[in-house]
């Protein structure tokens, strides 16, 4: 029987992961808020969320992981919140965090490609679900004028893809990917926001805000969290992010998403959540079975 303290540690695990995709779902809205160049509003969030997560290193006394997993991961991370950014300016927020969600199907493509595990029935049929959802996005990219930014936020995919992957395995570690990458594309990138002409209190509030909460917060918290969230709760936690960004853009933005691309993204979501929930589930039942034998 699990001991009230022990109890009390797995329900605040499960909050820090619920907040952290909360701060995770700011993205699109305060993105949209902030009238500067992709770029720039990148390099700024990410010098500052690389500051939120160095406090953090230094008090938790965490030494940062010097490995080629890591930095493939950093690399990784870079594309992801730079052609997340550019996506958002060029698409709808819906669009944009939807098809980066498409990131376990390239998954499934690159384990296959360079690692040689052939992917099982429910991988195949996960693929051909999410990619009759993505068909959707694109036929309501070319009608809505959205398509540049459709295949940019697929490629947000790839990169997340690319982070999932990296950062498992032996000299892996996530959090100093995560403070790699965005000390890295903040260095590149910050000196941009010079060449901007609004730093209105409204302005920099936003682009504060995506640097300490969208990007610094979020991932200390889910790091924080995921040690001892199950997997399965986690999945399904996460899985609130594309769903809650487009209504905080919708809400205070004004931002509407057609019908065509809201058919797409229940089709996405719903794919990618049941194919982890599955996944976690099985992974839990072997765990079951090895425990016994």
């Amino acid at each position: 029987m699990m001991r009230p303290d022990e109890a009390g540690r797995n329900r605040r695990a499960v909050l820090f992961v619920f907040l952290a995709s909360v701060c995770f779902s700011t993205g699109g809205l305060f993105i949209k808020l902030v009238p500067w160049s992709a770029l720039a509003i990148n390099g700024a969030r990410n010098l500052i969320g690389a500051a939120v997560i160095g406090i953090y290193l230094l008090i938790t006394r965490h030494r940062i992981v010097f490995s080629r997993r890591v930095l493939v991961g950093a690399l990784s991370m870079i594309g992801v919140t730079t052609l997340f950014a550019i996506a958002n300016k060029l698409t709808t927020a819906a669009n944009t965090i939807v098809l980066q969600f498409t990131a376990p199907v390239f998954v499934i493509l690159f384990m296959s490609l360079f690692y040689h595990q052939k992917p099982g029935r429910m991988d195949l049929v996960t693929c051909f679900l999410v990619l009759l959802g993505v068909v959707l996005f694109f036929v309501d990219g070319i009608q809505a004028g959205n398509l540049t930014g459709n295949i940019v936020a697929i490629l947000s995919g790839v990169c997340y893809a690319g982070v999932f992957m990296m950062n498992a395995g032996e000299n892996a570690d996530a959090i100093s990917s995560c403070f790699l990458g965005q000390l890295t594309a903040g260095l590149l990138m910050t000196p941009l926001c010079f060449q901007e002409t609004d730093f209105s209190l409204p302005t920099l509030a936003a682009v504060i805000a995506l640097g300490v909460v969208q990007v610094g917060g979020a991932y200390i918290l889910f790091s924080i969290g995921i040690r001892r969230t199950q997997p399965v709760t986690a999945s399904l936690i996460t899985g609130m992010e594309p769903i809650m960004n487009p209504l905080l853009v919708a809400a205070f933005y004004r931002e509407r998403v057609s019908p065509l691309a809201v058919a797409g993204a229940v089709i996405v979501v719903c794919s990618i959540l049941g194919y982890n929930v599955w996944l976690a589930k099985k992974k839990n039942t072997a765990d079951l079975q090895g425990a016994c034998e």
